[in-house]
């Protein structure tokens, strides 16, 4: 009975995002600011999924500069979860065919996100330079999951270098989001647990050249594993404390 209800209520949820959010974003189509305006409202289905959204980022993150912003994705619960991290003026970078997805692809690409073919790799290179490009010539910050796929529950993926590339050559500094968990998310349990989702501090891009972009994934890499696994323990010991099963 709780998974069909949470399952009507994620059908009203997309077709009212899809109609009222294509139209907000239809008086200026593209424009990066809808991706903040829009995509933040997605993680206020938490209570509904049954679980505790905490967010951890410190107090100029909607204020400061340009970024790169890289996520751990996880699973489709990322729409829910890491969404809530988004901060003004940043666009993400996703696959070609998000924008086939039935009403989510649609309100996707006219928020203004950037569609990249990861099937063709001169065109994904040729994007990557084209995002590095609209930095240098603008206010913007792009956010990437540099594991390229979903893990599911397969903790955290070796990361492509797309970007690291772009954090290279457009000479910005890297800031690292990571999400707890959510494999153990289930649509038929009431209490879901905590998740929590954490903005790291900026790593640096200076002193690293082209041939250096996987040492700078790497780095990244290795902060982001270190803080996954401490959100995950402090989450399994407060569900704990509070009797909440842990998956099976």
């Amino acid at each position: 009975m709780v998974a069909l209800f949470r399952i009507f209520a994620v059908a009203v949820f997309a077709v009212v995002m899809f109609v009222f959010g294509c139209g907000y974003c239809l008086l200026s189509p593209r424009n990066p600011k809808n991706v903040f305006n829009v995509g933040r409202l997605f993680n206020k289905m938490a209570p509904i999924f049954g679980f505790k959204l905490e967010l951890r980022i410190p107090e100029d993150a909607y204020t400061r500069g340009q970024h790169i912003y890289v996520a751990n994705h996880q699973n489709n619960w990322d729409m829910f979860t890491v969404s809530s991290a988004v901060t003004p003026k940043v666009v993400t970078v996703g696959k070609k065919s998000i924008a086939w997805m039935p009403l989510f692809g649609q309100l996707y690409w006219l928020s203004g996100n950037i569609l990249i073919d990861r099937a063709n790799r001169s065109k994904a290179v040729g994007t990557i330079d084209q995002v590095i490009n609209k930095m240098k010539s603008s206010d913007v910050s792009v956010w990437m999951f540099p594991e390229g796929t979903r893990s599911r529950g397969r903790g955290l993926l070796s990361f492509k270098t797309g970007a690291f590339h772009a954090a290279i050559g457009a000479e910005l500094p890297i800031i690292p989001i990571v999400c707890s968990s959510t494999d153990g998310i289930k649509l038929n349990r009431w209490n879901n647990g905590h998740v929590i989702v954490e903005m790291l501090p900026p790593i640096s891009s200076e002193g690293y050249d082209k041939g250096e972009v996987r040492k700078l994934a790497e780095v990244c890499r290795n902060e982001m594993e270190t803080k996954l696994n401490a959100l995950n323990e402090e989450v399994a010991q407060r569900n704990k404390a509070e009797g909440i099963e842990a998956k099976a």
